[in-house]
């Protein structure tokens, strides 16, 4: 380690805890802080000479202020180019599950399945359907009138439910693709889609049903929490033309773009890519491709097969789309960030780093989300900073999984929300929790998440 590697480090850190005061301090918002730190990260780069090699070129030079807006420019650029389509596709799906009607129809047909003493089973398959393609918040509003209704019908504590509610939408938004952190950490550290949604799976389950179910039986005799006013919509006063969607076609409608990846990766692990038949299951199972084909299909299935006009779809797609701008802003943001850390010498100090001090990448990897997500209360900027910084890490350890790098990283990401992170006030607000009773709850439920993930996930490298 060099002291050069020790001034882009403490730089960085620097940087990083300018980010956190902008945001939660002074109220700043979230994309201009984060192009701020950095400007801050690249002017100090600048200031200490760095070289610098711009993408096409054949020789460094001395990093410039110009050549900091450009990295930022073109890491925002590349992060969006990436996953812009993917998190518009998702989030008009989830527009149609809402107004269809779809979440209603899953809810009441799987408590009917389980019965109300198996209540917490109904919402963890509620939460798996729902979050694979939903974000958190909107998987959350969408769930709680169901949430309510089977809390008043089986007589079960509020939080018994509403942890594992909590616990298996964060691990689905913060580790499944097509979700965006997840996404920019395949697409960064070239991961197999598919693979990631298979140890996805095979992991995040086991994590949230330690940090939820586990976690619930001993919140629930210390923190008492009445459920909130509320109850599950009715279906009685459905407009004339207008009909719920069937359980299968609706369950059909989330699964589908889950499916195609799986297939996709199904190819790749046969070694069929070489086939027709092979390209074109790789084709369609790519994340943009097969969201676009869930979200045609849904517009059928959940729109015009409901009753709804096409002038209304069209309606829900651009509402859908137009609550996700500052999203997008924000996800582009954390990409700029990330490429100017990288090309400031940042990523290939912090490798040294963990070269040095002989860190397995995926602690590593767990770590530096962990801090991030900490710092900036984001999961999303985490991953998408992190995964950044970990591609010389990840580089230099070939033989190192980078599927459960995937999964580390975005496990670290989900670690510890605290009153930073817009997701603690939705829960609280959404679950009418106190400060205190959200930290008690939903801070513990996001820190175990990490936890286990990180250690669940180490376990599982020694088998693969």
């Amino acid at each position: 380690m060099s002291s050069n590697d020790w001034q882009l480090i403490i730089l960085a850190l620097v940087a990083i805890a300018g980010l956190v005061l902008l945001v939660t301090r002074l109220r700043l918002n979230a994309f201009a802080a984060l192009l701020l730190a950095a400007l801050l990260v690249g002017g100090g780069a600048v200031l200490l000479g760095v070289d610098h090699r711009p993408a096409g070129a054949t020789e460094t030079r001395t990093l410039t202020g110009l050549d900091v807006i450009k990295s930022f420019q073109d890491g925002m650029g590349a992060t969006l180019g990436g996953i812009a389509a993917i998190i518009g596709f998702g989030t008009m799906l989830g527009k149609l599950l809402a107004e269809s009607g779809g979440a209603e129809v899953l809810a009441r047909r799987f408590n009917a399945f389980f019965g109300p003493q198996r209540a917490v089973w109904c919402i963890i398959a509620l939460a798996l359907a729902v979050g694979l393609t939903t974000w958190f918040a909107v998987g959350l509003l969408l769930l709680l009138p169901i949430l309510i209704t089977l809390t008043r019908e089986t007589g079960q504590p509020f939080l018994r439910l509403a942890l594992p509610l909590l616990s298996f939408l964060s691990v689905m938004h913060g580790v499944m693709p097509p979700h965006p952190g997840p996404v920019v950490a395949i697409e960064a550290l070239h991961a197999n889609t598919g693979l990631v949604l298979l140890w996805g799976f095979a992991i995040g389950i086991p994590v949230a049903a330690i940090a939820g179910p586990l976690f619930a039986r001993w919140a629930v005799p210390r923190v008492a929490v009445d459920p909130p006013g509320g109850s599950l919509p009715g279906t009685d006063a459905l407009p004339p033309g207008r009909r719920l969607p069937g359980f299968g076609l609706t369950l059909f409608s989330i699964l589908l773009p889950v499916l195609l990846m799986v297939v996709a990766a199904g190819v790749e692990l046969a070694h069929l890519q070489a086939s027709a038949l092979g390209r074109s299951a790789l084709f369609l199972g790519s994340p943009t491709i097969a969201l676009l084909i869930a979200t045609l299909f849904a517009l059928w299935s959940l729109g015009l097969h409901c009753g709804h006009s096409p002038a209304r779809l069209l309606r829900f797609t651009e509402e859908s789309v137009g609550a996700i701008g500052m999203t997008l802003l924000v996800v582009g943001g954390g990409g700029g960030f990330a490429r100017v850390l990288k090309d400031a010498g940042v990523a290939g100090s912090l490798g040294t780093l963990a070269n040095v001090m002989h860190l397995s990448p995926l602690f590593y990897s767990w770590f530096v989300a962990a801090f991030i997500r900490v710092a900036t209360g984001s999961a999303t900027v985490a991953t998408t900073t992190a995964s950044g910084l970990l591609v010389p890490v990840v580089a230099a350890h070939p033989e190192v999984n980078v599927e459960l790098v995937v999964l580390s990283i975005g496990f670290g990401s989900l670690f510890l929300s605290h009153l930073n992170d817009g997701g603690f006030w939705i829960v609280r607000d959404c679950l009418g929790l106190s400060v205190g009773q959200t930290l008690r709850t939903w801070t513990v439920c996001e820190t175990l998440i990490g936890l286990a993930g990180l250690g669940i996930t180490l376990l599982v490298s020694l088998f693969v």
